[in-house]
């Protein structure tokens, strides 16, 4: 099973993080009664800019959830589109090469479901396997490749593609000025990202999906995920985040690499989701990782801001395109989300 190719897309607005903290200003005028702390969390989110799925007037006349939504649903699509295409054309293959379509996102729903809308665009086979997942919010890039890679490996002639869409913007919440509504709305964008897994009787020269694991952390859904009511998609973002990451992670990973004989100083590049500077500075604690390691992620991380499961996505393509490993080199992949839980992708590189 390898990994043939990674691409992404985003809308076409995009704004520096200074003009989206003014936007907010303005956005919750008169319900802030220390505006000031927005401009205090901007400036600490390590974020250069984030695209936006619509321009940034537009939000100000979005009323209900319908119309966020719907927003979602026709953005979604082009993305959609976008990514899976770029994706196709740099592997050398057709959207009729794709045998199975899992698609992620947390921040819209739709039925017929994005995938089913994909298939006439991009003229997909009529007989493609359609896995929607929603829910699994910023773990499910990193769950999307583990399930994309169970099933190649039981069709091993088959190609998977992984579509993640996330705006995160439409969730934006009129009424809500909590501290994690504060938080989020300066540190998520919108984009999308996909990936091709090609089973091992397909040739390519991508990286090799060694193997994966998935960990549960009982008792804690109350870390991560929505409250959803009639207004649509509240965050819900627990303070205790970064102290749990730093309470498992490590351990998990340990764990993952000493069942394939293997330990932390065998991990040649780290492809991490970014999370924010919190989450990313927790990260580096509970691997006892230097600052460094994590390059890859902290640059995704100041183009674009946190896109949800797309994020680590991002970053598996910052290390693709841009620093491939030698050849033989191991990656562990991984993202954390609601659950709340984490996924564990071990990759090889081929040169």
């Amino acid at each position: 099973m390898r990994i043939s190719n990674v691409a992404s897309a985003f809308p076409e607005h995009y704004y520096p993080q200074p003009f989206l903290c003014e936007a907010l200003k303005k956005f919750w005028h008169g319900q802030l009664n220390h505006p000031e702390l927005l401009d205090r969390l901007h400036s600490h989110s390590c974020i250069d800019g984030r695209y936006l799925a619509l321009p940034v007037d537009a939000y100000y006349n979005l009323t209900t959830w319908g119309q966020a939504n719907n927003a979602w649903i026709e953005c979604a699509q082009d993305l959609g589109q976008q990514a899976l295409s770029s994706a196709l054309d740099g592997a050398g293959l057709t959207p009729q090469d794709i045998d199975a379509l899992f698609v992620v996102s947390v921040t819209g729903i739709a039925s017929p479901s994005l995938d089913a809308r994909l298939v006439n665009r991009l003229g997909l086979s009529p007989r493609v396997k359609r896995i929607p997942i929603f829910g699994l919010g910023c773990v499910a890039g990193a769950a999307g490749i583990a399930r994309a890679a169970d099933y190649v490996r039981a069709f091993p002639k088959h190609v998977a593609a992984l579509l993640s869409v996330e705006l995160c913007s439409l969730t934006i919440q009129k009424d809500d000025i909590s501290m994690a509504n504060l938080i989020s709305a300066g540190l998520f964008g919108d984009g999308a990202a996909a990936v091709l897994v090609n089973g091992s009787e397909r040739a390519t020269l991508g990286p090799e999906i060694v193997a994966t694991r998935s960990v549960f952390y009982p008792q804690t859904e109350h870390i991560m995920g929505w409250d959803i009511s009639e207004k649509g998609f509240q965050i819900v973002l627990s303070p205790d985040l970064p102290a749990l990451i730093v309470e498992h992670l490590g351990r998990d990973v340990d764990s993952f690499l000493a069942d394939l004989g293997l330990a932390r100083h065998d991990i040649g590049s780290w492809i991490l989701h970014t999370g924010g500077p919190k989450i990313l500075e927790a990260t580096a604690t509970a691997l006892g990782l230097p600052r460094e390691a994590l390059d890859a992620s902290w640059e995704c991380l100041r183009r674009v801001g946190n896109l949800s499961s797309a994020s680590v996505l991002l970053v598996l393509e910052e290390v693709f395109k841009r620093r491939r490993p030698e050849a033989g080199t191991y990656s562990l992949l991984s993202a954390m989300g609601p659950g709340f839980c984490s996924e564990l992708v071990l990759l090889r590189w081929n040169g």
